[in-house]
């Protein structure tokens, strides 16, 4: 490839493209904001991580559907482009963008948490600083690098989970109890300290805003649809798995964290998986998962400044980036998006320095706002793209969403009540007065410097329809 060149490579295969999807939904929301959650709801977050579950993977069938059918960079930017307008397109990927470097400082702040757990008189500002570069510089490697080390940070959260479960459930079921333990582990710390629902149906909803936030920027394997070697296979095989996902690493987990210990002592000022297995008083497992969660956090932020470099790369294209955001280095690398990412990030160093102990709650807040922003932007332009299918007798999709329409319309109201929520709680609703001024800076934006291309719906290439052209002639010649 070119240093001037304007294509990326296909460096992705299936084994990577699935451990992305597992990297995507083992985060920070996870190993650190479920402690915000679980504060909220009580074990009825349990409740909130199914309902929140089934919605994201709507939204990643409606995805793979139009990612199957035009495997581009831009991904749902272009398909907002393409079917909403292109002012839908641009705010759409703009969006992103802002949602993976709200979600990046996120999550770069919790690695400086967990760092603090070995070192507690470093200031936190000074471990952001330094990961920000090393992945910064990670990012400017091929894709395959980028592949391959998504797929061991992966490999090691997967296994940390699942050996967490086992072992975990084995001292519930067992009833072995360390002298050392803190408290005694079992289901009935689900119902004993408060019951299921200690702080009502408000507290259920509040937990809302911090468990969206957990599955934020899942929706990065539609992204790698422009770099992925056979999307057709790839990308469904990827979405699908997003319920095993969320029972498995989520309701599962969470249930066993809860179960080990009462979930009115975590205290979010480490991981609550550090928390939990520390206060067990198992020699290590403290250090052990604490290991992981900041293997989890570096994960993270490295696939956050992966999609929102492709995604920027994509609006580059289409005329709603500067042109500089287009170029691809030697290796395959759109190196000017890792470059601006690299100094968006530089922004929570300085929250980390100013606010240290308010800064999460917020991040998490604004970046909610934005997820669900572009995950409606992603439901909508699936809505268009299927009426054009139907009006224009067009080939039927390859990877079509179950339940349609049913189970689309009621995943947008649902995505509408979550913005409500965040406005109703006075610590969220911030996050309502950043993202409706983000949305009008976009509006005014693409009035005053968008022309051209930028104006114009994007073309986007049909992969469905020679399968369908096929089809037709066969049909031709047939009794």
């Amino acid at each position: 490839m070119q240093s001037a060149g304007f294509s990326l490579t296909r460096g992705l295969n299936a084994r990577h493209i699935r451990f992305m999807a597992l990297g995507s939904a083992i985060g920070t929301g996870l190993f650190y904001g479920s402690a915000s959650a679980i504060q909220k709801a009580g074990p009825a977050v349990l409740l909130a991580y199914i309902v929140a579950g089934a919605a994201v993977f709507m939204v990643m069938r409606a995805l793979g559907e139009m990612a199957v059918r035009h495997p581009v960079s831009g991904s749902f930017g272009q398909y907002a482009g393409r079917y909403l307008g292109p002012l839908a397109g641009f705010i759409t990927g703009w969006t992103y963008v802002f949602e993976m470097a709200i979600v990046a400082i996120a999550d770069v702040t919790a690695f400086s948490i967990y760092m603090g757990f070995w070192f507690h008189d470093v200031p936190r500002w000074i471990w952001v600083l330094a990961i920000i570069f090393f992945l910064a510089a990670l990012n400017l490697l091929s894709v395959k690098v980028f592949g391959e080390l998504e797929f061991w940070f992966s490999l090691i959260k997967v296994a940390a989970i699942i050996a967490m479960i086992i072992g975990g459930a084995a001292i519930i079921v067992f009833g072995f109890h360390i002298d050392a333990a803190q408290a005694a582990p079992g289901l009935g710390n689900l119902m004993a300290h408060g019951g299921f629902l200690p702080n009502g149906w408000g507290g259920l909803m509040a937990a809302f805003a911090v468990v969206m936030f957990a599955f934020g920027g899942i929706e990065t394997i539609g992204v790698t649809a422009g770099e992925a070697a056979d999307p057709a296979k790839s990308i469904p095989s990827a979405v699908n798995t997003v319920p095993v996902r969320v029972l498995l690493f989520y309701v599962l987990t969470i249930g066993v964290l809860m179960s080990l210990f009462p979930w009115d002592r975590i205290t979010g000022q480490t991981s609550p998986f550090v928390q939990i297995f520390s206060s067990l008083g198992i020699p290590a497992a403290g250090h052990i998962l604490n290991g992981v969660v900041i293997t989890a956090a570096l994960s993270a932020v490295n696939s956050d400044i992966f999609g929102a470099g492709r995604i920027l790369y994509g609006l580059s294209r289409q005329g709603h980036a500067p042109a500089a955001f287009g170029k691809i280095s030697r290796t395959g690398v759109p190196w000017m998006t890792v470059v601006m990412m690299t100094g968006v990030l530089l922004v929570g160093v300085v929250l980390n320095a100013v606010i240290p102990e308010e800064v999460f709650l917020v991040i998490a807040s604004i970046a909610t706002f934005a997820t669900v922003w572009v995950w409606v932007m992603i439901l909508a332009s699936h809505v268009a793209m299927k009426r054009e299918i139907a009006r224009d007798s067009l080939a039927p999709s390859a990877f079509p969403v179950p339940l349609w329409p049913l189970a689309s319309a009621l995943t947008i109201v649902f995505m509408a009540a979550i913005v409500v929520v965040l406005g109703v709680f006075p610590d969220t609703r911030v996050a309502l007065w950043v993202g409706g001024a983000w949305l009008l800076l976009l509006v005014l934006a693409f009035r005053l410097w968008v022309r051209g291309d930028g104006r114009r719906r994007p073309e986007l290439p049909d992969e469905t329809a020679p399968a369908a052209v096929v089809d037709m002639e066969a049909a031709s010649i047939g009794p």
